[in-house]
């Protein structure tokens, strides 16, 4: 791996055996790392269609059940921490096989759990293991490239990543046709232990020695410490975790929202999710392919924050009755722009802050995430603190998270006092 600092003129980091190599097979590169980012969403959005069947399995209130996304998001949130100063220190692909091992054995309890607390707790430990996925891709991502083609390859990723929102929902309705809700885990069972065999097999180590880092805890903290004293990195961080916590009250909320308060069947909404994660895959290749390299990132991250806001409030006009009694479609319309502005923010969030820290990529990807993860497990809880017969705590926590992500990002990164990246034109 190159000495940090030097660059190719087409922006990315020079060329070295390990680089080289990786290269040479970007396109399974591309496929694997595209499979590590989406295992989040398999776990998350596969057993979605379930939540209204487990409570009643389970004999737990919704409140509950909700709790088993927010122990996923926030063991995925902490893990992070650990396993991002971890691959600076003994590359990549060591820590990530160790997460997958765990993975595959906490979701394999899961679907035998008795109780939802026993489920609460497994779903936690599935995050934390399942957190060596989210922030070792982006670190690879950052081995690799910089600048602009960095932003075109998070786009990417986000369209191979974006499959499974779209398909999992699906799978999880079918799958509750022919079985109950552990059949959910047994598949993400077996998802988990082709991607690690697949990760074993295709993955080489793109952090070779001389490049990583010495030092225990001690040594990691301190690296994030100077991190986050980088104002601007910070902003970017907050940004996008604020604008994920808008993404997770949907995850979080749309199951009831959908099912319990319009009517709709677990196949209606796992359709719904789905037709709503290709509005995502879509703007985020309209970012990849026609924006980045063109328009500044801040200035399209500005206009994704904005159109989620103004999704947002429309939203919390509609389901607070401003407009009389809203039915299922309208709805469905604010969540599908809502949801299609995500990828005009995250991806070029991930990309503007992860600039700036080439040095410590691993330990910068975990704060990236677990800002994101902590801030959307608190979001988990608060879209159900009404009830399940009420979509309006969902819109609030929408507008305002989206409200606070503006904010950071007019407040801390302030793009019009600061000179474009280098290769993005103002």
């Amino acid at each position: 791996m190159p000495e940090s600092g030097q660059k190719t003129t087409q922006g990315h980091i020079t060329d070295s055996p390990v680089v080289t190599a990786a290269r040479r097979t970007g396109l399974l590169v591309t496929l694997v790392l595209g499979g590590l980012t989406a295992l989040p969403p398999l776990s998350m959005d596969m057993y979605l269609p379930a939540l209204p069947e487990v409570t009643g399995a389970l004999r737990a209130p919704a409140a509950t059940v909700q709790l088993t996304l927010t122990a996923c998001l926030a063991g995925m949130a902490l893990g992070q921490l650990v396993v991002g100063p971890m691959s600076d220190k003994w590359g990549r692909r060591r820590p990530l096989l160790a997460g997958m091992a765990v993975y595959v054995l906490a979701t394999a309890v899961c679907a035998l759990a008795p109780s939802a607390e026993l489920l609460i707790g497994f779903r936690l430990l599935q995050g934390l293991a399942g957190a060596a996925g989210i922030v070792i891709a982006r670190a690879v991502v950052r081995d690799l490239y910089d600048g602009v083609e960095m932003a075109r390859f998070f786009s990417t990723l986000m369209l191979i990543s974006g499959v499974a929102p779209i398909i999992a929902p699906l799978i999880g309705g079918q799958i509750l046709r022919i079985t109950d809700w552990r059949g959910v885990f047994y598949v993400l069972t077996v998802i988990g232990v082709l991607l690690t065999l697949v990760v074993w097999r295709f993955l080489h180590e793109t952090l070779p020695p001389e490049r990583r880092h010495e030092g225990g805890v001690g040594q990691a903290l301190r690296t994030m410490r100077g991190l986050l004293a980088d104002r601007v990195f910070t902003g970017y961080t907050l940004t996008g975790g604020l604008t994920f916590a808008a993404l997770f009250a949907y995850i979080s909320a749309s199951p009831f929202v959908v099912q319990e308060i319009y009517g709709a069947s677990p196949q209606t909404f796992s359709l719904l999710f789905g037709l709503n994660s290709i509005g995502l895959v879509a703007v985020g290749q309209i970012n990849g392919k026609l924006l980045v390299g063109r328009v500044s990132l801040d200035k399209v991250l500005g206009w994704g924050l904005g159109i989620v806001l103004l999704a947002g409030l429309a939203l919390l006009l509609m389901t607070s009755g401003v407009f009389g009694e809203t039915g299922l479609a309208p709805v469905a319309a604010g969540l599908f722009v809502l949801m299609s502005a995500m990828s005009l923010v995250l991806p070029n969030t991930n990309a503007q802050a992860l600039m700036r820290t080439p040095h410590a990529a691993g330990s910068a990807s975990a704060l990236l995430g677990t800002s994101s993860f902590l801030v959307g497990a608190v979001a988990s809880p608060l879209v159900g603190i009404a009830g399940e017969h009420t979509a309006v705590p969902m819109a609030v926590v929408q507008l305002g998270s989206a409200f606070l992500a503006l904010a950071c990002f007019l407040g801390l990164c302030r793009p019009w006092r600061r000179t474009e990246q280098a290769g993005a034109p103002a």
